[in-house]
C-alpha cells in the first residue's frame, strides 16, 4: 500500500490563499462595521434633534384652530359685523367606514333633508380625505347636548363648536359690508396647488361681497393649532394644552359710516327701490351708503335655499343689486347745476334771461317744459328747474364745455373706496360720439338740449352725484369719498387730501345760493324744509325719464307701470349757510323728484344734523329770559326772600 505523500509547496500555497481571503473578508467586515458605526453616530449624535422632532410629530399632531374673523365697526364703534358661537355636527371621513350609514344615523338625532343628504355625499366624495365635513350648523343647545350624549355610540360623528359671522343690522349694511359664505370648489382650485389650510377647514367661510370680500385676507387672521397626542392610526388619545398655538384674530376694520343715519335711510325707503349716499363735505367721509330694498346678509352665511335665492333674484326691485354704485341713471335736472356753472365759467352772465311758455320750437321740433315759467334769469332757472332755460344755455356753450366741468366734479369717474362693483356711467362729449358711433361720428346740435337737462347719453350713479354735491358745498376742494377709516388701527388717508377746484369762488357761491332758493321758494319748497329752526337745506330736484319720453305719464311720469315711470332724484347739502353734509337720493321709478326723493332726503339729513353737537347748539339756542317786573316801592318782588328778623331790645340774634 502506498503511503500518502505531503507536498509542502501545496500546503504553503493553500495557506497563502486562505490568509489573503481572510484578510480581504476581515477588511470588508471592518469597513462595514466602521460605516455602520459612523451612520449610527450620525443618526444618534449629529441628527438627534431632527429625528427627535420627527418622532414627536408622529406622536403629536396639531389640529387647525381657525382665528376669529376681524370685527367691522362704524365710525362710533357700533358693531356692524361680529362673531357668535356656533354649534355644529361634523362627519370625520377617516373614521366613518360607511358615510351614508353615518349620515342616516345622524338623521335620527337632527333633521336632515334628502337634498341635504345628497349634497353631503357629494362633499364627502369631492373633498380631501382627512378634512371633516360639516353635516349641520347652528344647532340648538338641545340638539347639541343630544348629539354629545350619543357620540360614543356613533363613530365618525363629532359635536363641535366654532364661531359664525353675524350681522346685527341685517340688511341695512348688506350692500356695503357684503357677507361671508363657504369656499366653493372653484375658489379652492383658484387658490393653487398649496391653498391656505384654512380654506380646507370644515365650515370655513370667506368674504363674497363688499368689505368682507375686498379685505378678506386682513379680516381672516392667522390660524392657530391645538396640540394633541395621536396613536398609530392618527386618532386622538390625549390633549396637550401647554403646547397649543393661539390663533391671531383678524384685523378690526372701522368704516366711516354712521349706523343711525344708515338705518334711518333704509327705513325711509320702505318698499321703494333706490339709493342714498351722504358725505361729510369737509372731510370726504361717507356717512351713509344705502341701496334699497336690501337683503338679510345673515341668511347668506347659513346658506340660502334655491327657493329663497330665486325669490330675491326675480323680484323686480332687485334687492341683490347695489343701486348706489353699480346702477347708473340719467341725472335729470340735478345736472343743471353743472350746465349753469359751465355757462358762468365761459362768460355767460347770471342775469341772462330766457322766456318759457311751456314749449319751445327749435331744430324742426318742439321742446317741452313741465309748465310755463315765464321770463327767468339763471337763478330762477335753477330754482324753478326750467328745462327751456337750460336747453338754450346748453346750446350756447356746447357739450364739450359741459362735460369738462362735470368731470371735474366727479361725474363719470370711479373712486377707490375699498369695495368693488362701481360703474363709471357716462359724461358724453364730441370725442365720445366719434369713438362710440363710427357710422355717425358727428355730434348733432339736436343732442345738446337733452344733455342740458341731464338726459340723452348722460348716466351717473348715486355716489357720483353725492361727490358732485359735496364739491359744490365745499367750494374749495375736489373731495374724494372715503369709506374705510382704519384697518387694524392704521388710519387710511382722508378724502380731503385733494386738489383745489379750478373754478371762480363767486360762481360756486352763486350755484349754492341758487340751490338754497330751490328749497325756500323753488321746486322743493314744500318738501325739503327741515323744521330745525334756523338750519336750512339747499338742494336740487331731478326727474329723469326711465326709458323714453313717453314711458311714464301723468304728473312727471309718476303714473303707469312701475318700470316705465320716471326716476326721482334729489341732491342736497346742509346747513345751507355753513355746509357740513351733502347727499344724493334716488327713488327708482319714483316720479317727480320733489315728491319722492326730497322728503326722504330731508328725513335722512335731519338725523345727521341732530347728531352734530355744533348744529344742535344752533337749533337749541335758549330764548332770552323775560324782564322781571319792577315792584312798587316798599314791596318785595314775588318769590324774593324776606328780610332777616329784627331782634328785640336786650336779645341777641
Amino acid at each position: 500500500m502506498t503511503e500518502p505523500a505531503f507536498f509542502f509547496s501545496e500546503v504553503n500555497q493553500r495557506q497563502s490563499v486562505f490568509h489573503r481571503r481572510a484578510f480581504v473578508m476581515g477588511g470588508l467586515a471592518s469597513l462595514g462595521l466602521t460605516a455602520l458605526g459612523a451612520r449610527l453616530a450620525e443618526l444618534q449624535i449629529f441628527e438627534n434633534s431632527r429625528y427627535t422632532t420627527l418622532s414627536a410629530s408622529n406622536q403629536y399632531n396639531f389640529r387647525l384652530v381657525p382665528p376669529p374673523r376681524g370685527r367691522i365697526l362704524d365710525r362710533n364703534g357700533v358693531e356692524l359685523a361680529s362673531n357668535r358661537p356656533n354649534f355644529r355636527l361634523l362627519l370625520l371621513k377617516d373614521e366613518a367606514k360607511d358615510p351614508e350609514a353615518t349620515i342616516a344615523a345622524a338623521g335620527t338625532l337632527i333633521p336632515i333633508s334628502d337634498d341635504r343628504r345628497q349634497e353631503l355625499l357629494r362633499e364627502i366624495d369631492d373633498g380631501p380625505r382627512f378634512v371633516p365635513v360639516a353635516i349641520a350648523d347652528d344647532l340648538s343647545w338641545e340638539e347639541f347636548a343630544r348629539i354629545n350624549v350619543r357620540t360614543p355610540e356613533l363613530p365618525g360623528l363629532q359635536a363641535d363648536m366654532n364661531e359664525a359671522r353675524v350681522y346685527p343690522f341685517g340688511g341695512a349694511f348688506a350692500h356695503v359690508i357684503g357677507y361671508v359664505s363657504r369656499v366653493t370648489s372653484a375658489e379652492l382650485k383658484a387658490a393653487g396647488p398649496t391653498p391656505d389650510p384654512l380654506l380646507l377647514n370644515p365650515g370655513f367661510r370667506i368674504g363674497k361681497q363688499g368689505v368682507e370680500k375686498s379685505l378678506d385676507l386682513q379680516l381672516r387672521g392667522k390660524a392657530g393649532g391645538q396640540k394633541v397626542e395621536v396613536d398609530s392610526r392618527g386618532r386622538v388619545v390625549h390633549e396637550d394644552p401647554a403646547g397649543d398655538i393661539k390663533p391671531v384674530p383678524g384685523d378690526e376694520v372701522v368704516l366711516t359710516l354712521d349706523a343711525d343715519i344708515q338705518n334711518r335711510a333704509l327705513e325711509v325707503f320702505g318698499d321703494e327701490s333706490g339709493a342714498a349716499v351722504m358725505m361729510d363735505c369737509r372731510s370726504g367721509d361717507i356717512l351713509c351708503l344705502v341701496s334699497a330694498p336690501s337683503f338679510d346678509a345673515n341668511r347668506f352665511v347659513k346658506g340660502l335655499t334655491t327657493v329663497e335665492y330665486s325669490a330675491l333674484a326675480n323680484y323686480d326691485h332687485k334687492p341683490l343689486f347695489n343701486k348706489a354704485l353699480t346702477a347708473t341713471y340719467p341725472p335729470g335736472s340735478t345736472f343743471k347745476t353743472m350746465v349753469a356753472l359751465a355757462a358762468l365759467e365761459h362768460g355767460i352772465s347770471r342775469d341772462t334771461t330766457h322766456t318759457c311758455a311751456g314749449a319751445w320750437s327749435w331744430g324742426g321740433r318742439v321742446w317741452h317744459c313741465d309748465r310755463a315759467h315765464g321770463t327767468l334769469d339763471m337763478k330762477g332757472g335753477i330754482a324753478q328747474s326750467c328745462d327751456i332755460y337750460f336747453y338754450q344755455t346748453a346750446l350756447a356753450i356746447g357739450p364739450d364745455a359741459i362735460a369738462a366741468v362735470a368731470r371735474k366734479f366727479g361725474l363719470g369717474g370711479l373712486y377707490d373706496i375699498g369695495i368693488p362693483g362701481q360703474k363709471p356711467g357716462l359724461i358724453p362729449d364730441t370725442a365720445y360720439k366719434r369713438a362710440a358711433f363710427p357710422k355717425d361720428p358727428v355730434w348733432h346740435p339736436g343732442e345738446t338740449p337733452s344733455m342740458g337737462i341731464g338726459q340723452g347719453y348722460v348716466n351717473v350713479n348715486a355716489l357720483q352725484l353725492c361727490v358732485m354735491c359735496s364739491r359744490l358745498a365745499n367750494g374749495n376742494r375736489a373731495l374724494n369719498p372715503r369709506l374705510i377709516e382704519s384697518i387694524g388701527g392704521v388710519v387710511q388717508p382722508p378724502g380731503s387730501r385733494a386738489p383745489d377746484l379750478p373754478f371762480k369762488p363767486d360762481n360756486l357761491a352763486f350755484i349754492r345760493e341758487a340751490m338754497a332758493a330751490v328749497v325756500t321758494s323753488g321746486t322743493a319748497a314744500g318738501a325739503a324744509k327741515l323744521g330745525l329752526g334756523p338750519i336750512m337745506m339747499a338742494g336740487k330736484t331731478g326727474t329723469a325719464q326711465a326709458h323714453t319720453y313717453a314711458g311714464g305719464h301723468g304728473a312727471h311720469g309718476a303714473v303707469g307701470a312701475w318700470a316705465d315711470r320716471d326716476h326721482s332724484w334729489f341732491i342736497a347739502f346742509a346747513p345751507a349757510d355753513d355746509p357740513r353734509y351733502a347727499m344724493s337720493v334716488l327713488v327708482e321709478h319714483g316720479g317727480f323728484g320733489a315728491a319722492a326723493a326730497a322728503p326722504r332726503a330731508r328725513e335722512i339729513m335731519r338725523v345727521a344734523l341732530l347728531k352734530d353737537p355744533q348744529v344742535r347748539a344752533r337749533i337749541e339756542t335758549p330764548t332770552p329770559m323775560p324782564a322781571m317786573p319792577t315792584p312798587p316801592p316798599g314791596q318785595l318782588p314775588e318769590g324774593a326772600a324776606p328780610p332777616p328778623p329784627t331782634p328785640l331790645p336786650g336779645q341777641t340774634t
